[in-house]
């Protein structure tokens, strides 16, 4: 067999090689951006919840405190706007931050009426809110982790040579606010007529 043809073979045997690698980075990649889709959609899912609960909410508080209509109306715009279709995560993100303070100033302003807080209606809002933020929360979590699996591999050699030549991109993290979700109330209303929860302090240097 003559030296050309063993060049030949060499180079037939190692062009194959590279194109299974790239095949099975490209199946790869495919795979967890396909992940962070259905994620994404396990996010929408539990934000529509949240989004159906509000209204109940807002309705129950104008019953026991009309005259509160910034409150209620700025919770009102934070929502119309957290459902607009067409958002980025980073943009959901944004919107959802805004809702989350406005939610917390609506709760802030329910510790002063105490019929309110004594309402069975508006005590299991709160609690279907709760449960639903803490689904929120987990849903998150998930989506944020496959965002950084699929990121990971679109960044670093060799995947990204084929994340490049096939246009596969980085995802953006669904992220909360956290100055916002420090400065937002926090208020329980577990038992009617209780008092509201303190954050617990922070250690002592």
């Amino acid at each position: 067999m003559g030296t050309g043809i063993v060049i030949l073979i060499i180079v037939i045997v190692l062009v194959v090689v590279l194109a299974l690698a790239a095949v099975g980075m490209y199946n790869g990649l495919i795979k967890l951006r396909n992940v962070v889709q259905e994620s994404w959609r396990q996010i929408d899912v539990e934000l529509n919840r949240r989004h159906d609960l509000i209204p109940n909410l807002v309705e129950t508080v104008k019953g026991y405190a009309s005259h509160e209509r910034e409150t209620l109306q700025a919770v009102t715009n934070a929502r119309a706007a957290a459902m607009q279709p067409g958002a980025s995560p980073a943009q959901q993100a944004q919107q959802e931050n805004v809702l989350t303070q406005a939610l917390g100033r609506l709760f802030a302003v329910a510790e002063a009426y105490p019929d309110l807080k004594a309402n069975q209606n508006f005590l299991q809002l709160q609690r279907d809110l709760t449960d639903t933020e803490d689904r929120v929360a987990a849903s998150r979590r998930f989506y944020n982790a496959n965002v950084r699996a699929l990121n990971t591999k679109v960044e670093t050699v060799p995947s990204n040579i084929v994340a490049g030549m096939f246009g596969i991109k980085q995802a953006e993290y669904f992220e909360a606010d956290d100055e916002q979700v420090r400065a937002a109330p926090q208020v329980s209303f577990g038992t009617p007529g209780g008092a509201p929860q303190q954050p617990p302090a922070p250690p002592s240097a």
